[in-house]
């Protein structure tokens, strides 16, 4: 399980503090979570919320126990400004790029032709490697995209091919805007599991509430064990015109996990303590309703 409160965060207008933030990431690591998608290294006029990741990570760095087993802190990262800033940041291990399969969408978030983005992931691949940290490529409109462009699965599995060639070892499927059902999820993740020996290849979905917990089970099902989410859902997906598709609530993820028979080793105690907390952020910042 990968928590992630930079993309619940990263939205929102109103600027949750430092000291906070670093807070709630240090509860998130007390309650067991070991893999968290904490911090983005982007422009800050364009991402205010993430303006003071180096700080926050400082603060988290400073305020873990002795002794505790340090996590694994993902930093996402859209150019090569934001790659050197992440190296040089200590407490973030794993590099995070989100390389989009829509032209449109990949011009529009990142202006970068498709060579362009190619040749900045190959040059992650080379830094991270160099600086012993870990590299994670999210796979963007995986399950479709709502630009009249061409897409299949056959151009994730080139996709796939080209990341295995370069030798990137985590990839993550992102269902960008929501859209993709409980089969389409299960049908996409086992053909492309046959493209990726020696990959890590998780799930990084949007969904409405009410069909969140088949999406992960439809993954699990067909051999996934790597699930991105965010506590009670925070964070939207302003690409997918409905106001209730977003990140998948990590409620949700445990309740399948659990059906599934898997137990993810979470501390419920913390886990409450983390989850007033989010509730705190959401009343506060996002002026959204609390979750039960």
């Amino acid at each position: 399980m990968i928590e992630c409160p930079r993309d619940a965060w990263q939205g929102l207008q109103d600027f949750i503090p430092t000291e906070y933030k670093a807070k709630y990431l240090k509860e998130l690591v007390l309650a067991g979570f070991r893999h968290i998608d904490a911090v983005s290294f982007v422009s800050p006029k364009h991402v205010k919320q993430m303006a003071d990741s180096e700080e926050v990570m400082k603060l988290l760095n400073a305020s873990l126990p002795a002794g505790t087993e340090p996590p694994e802190i993902i930093g996402i990262v859209v150019n090569e400004k934001g790659m050197e800033r992440a190296l040089a940041t200590p407490g973030v291990t794993t590099l995070g790029y989100p390389y989009s399969i829509s032209a449109y969408f990949r011009r529009a978030n990142a202006n970068m032709t498709r060579e362009e983005a190619r040749a900045l992931v190959s040059k992650l691949k080379k830094e991270t490697t160099a600086a012993g940290r870990g590299l994670v490529i999210y796979i963007s409109m995986a399950f479709g995209n709502p630009y009249d462009e061409p897409w299949g699965p056959e151009i994730v599995e080139e996709t796939l091919e080209w990341l295995k060639d370069i030798r990137v070892r985590s990839v993550s499927l992102a269902d960008t805007i929501g859209t993709a059902s409980p089969q389409l999820v299960g049908d996409l993740y086992g053909r492309a599991k046959d493209h990726v020996a020696g990959i890590e290849l998780g799930v990084h979905l949007h969904s409405r509430p009410e069909n969140a917990q088949e999406k992960i089970l439809a993954a699990y099902e067909a051999g996934c064990r790597r699930f991105d989410s965010a506590l009670t859902g925070l964070g939207g997906c302003p690409f997918a015109g409905d106001d209730l598709v977003g990140n998948i609530a990590t409620e949700s993820v445990l309740a399948a996990l659990r059906k599934a028979g898997a137990d993810p080793g979470i501390d419920s105690a913390r886990l409450g303590k983390v989850l007033r907390m989010t509730n705190e952020i959401r009343a506060k910042y996002a002026h959204a309703p609390v979750v039960q």
